[in-house]
């Protein structure tokens, strides 16, 4: 329901005309009585006027933080899905014949396609704990580091951030030279932006500027620090 009100100049000019013309008539007296009487009404008068002003300014607040939310979690949605879209472009690369290292041991090999099914076929939730198991049985496997940057990708992409940054500093430790470094530090970086980690998120994205200068997720990078 719409709120209708005189403005307060429009109150207070009004009421003062009204009662400068009872005390200059000589034709009406003007008692002590209908003094405070019309003092009270503008009183009351104003008193409205505040308090439609404080309703409408509440409720418009409270409507503009209202769509800054849904335009936040809109941002968001979309950000996991354009990260969503480039890991399974960059597994696809992997499979194509990108990075992927292929190791002697057929059974192995095996153990990391497993996961690496689930995850193309965007089961990650799925893929990050068998990608756990396949971490666990061979540890010191040349295929550990893309293991960990697929586990950390999978946890970012079920929306567990927290395990994503845990895993994926975990490959950064062992292996920082890894191709897949500066990729692993921008999932990190989404992550800790959806944890409210503004400063860790900024802290990861100067890291790939600075330690990984000419590789294509420097770029991105750039254009990420410009929107935090």
């Amino acid at each position: 329901m719409s709120v209708s009100f005189l403005p307060l100049r429009t109150v207070v000019l009004g009421t003062a005309v009204a009662i400068a013309s009872i005390v200059s008539s000589p034709a009406q007296a003007f008692s002590d009585d209908e003094a405070r009487r019309a003092i009270l009404e503008l009183r009351e008068q104003f008193k409205q006027f505040s308090d439609q002003s404080r309703s409408i300014h509440l409720q418009q607040s409270d409507r503009i933080e209202m769509l800054q939310q849904e335009l936040a979690t809109l941002r968001g949605q979309v950000e996991q899905l354009n990260w969503q879209s480039n890991l399974q472009q960059r597994a696809s690369q992997d499979q194509s014949g990108g990075h992927t290292t292929h190791v002697a041991d057929p059974q192995e090999q095996a153990a990391y396609e497993g996961p690496m099914g689930l995850f193309r076929s965007g089961k990650y939730k799925e893929a990050a704990g068998s990608f756990g198991q396949f971490l666990d049985a061979y540890p010191n496997s040349q295929l550990a580091a893309e293991a960990r940057f697929y586990q950390g990708s999978s946890l970012y992409a079920s929306k567990d951030f927290k395990g994503s940054v845990q895993g994926l500093q975990e490959m950064l430790r062992l292996t920082p030279k890894d191709p897949r470094a500066p990729d692993a530090l921008l999932v990190m970086a989404a992550s800790q932006i959806e944890l409210n980690d503004l400063n860790g998120a900024k802290a990861s994205l100067q890291r790939i500027i600075k330690d990984y200068p000419d590789s294509s997720a420097a770029e991105t990078a750039k254009s990420r620090l410009q929107l935090l």
